[in-house]
């Protein structure tokens, strides 16, 4: 089992939640971050004073798949949260060593 984690662009956030649903993903938890990459946040222009942002607005995805999962779930995330452009996001996969279902006590794979 592996858990996925995709840091995306917020406006994407419906597109992948779409190409996510068709490959059969049916769990993801998605939390509101902020951040940056290589570019370093940007400059903008409020009431004729010039401050930089340093932290852009993210959004966090994780979902736990299995094995079989893994490569449509990142494909996916690739394709639908690519604009082409700087600040696009990352994907990390980690290894998931238990996954335990509150309600029914399910474990592993049966639990995601």
């Amino acid at each position: 089992m592996k858990l996925v984690t995709a840091i995306i662009k917020p406006f994407k956030m419906d597109d992948v939640r779409s190409a996510l649903s068709e490959i059969g993903v049916q769990g993801i938890t998605v939390t509101e971050v902020k951040g940056f990459g290589r570019q370093r946040g940007h400059t903008e222009l409020y009431r004729g004073a010039e401050y930089v942002v340093d932290f852009l607005p993210k959004l966090k995805l994780e979902i736990a798949v299995g094995e079989g999962q893994l490569q449509a779930t990142i494909d996916s995330i690739v394709n639908s949260a690519n604009t082409g452009k700087i600040g696009d996001g990352k994907i990390f996969v980690s290894e998931l060593e238990q996954v335990i279902r509150i309600r029914t006590g399910e474990t592993g794979e049966d639990a995601i």
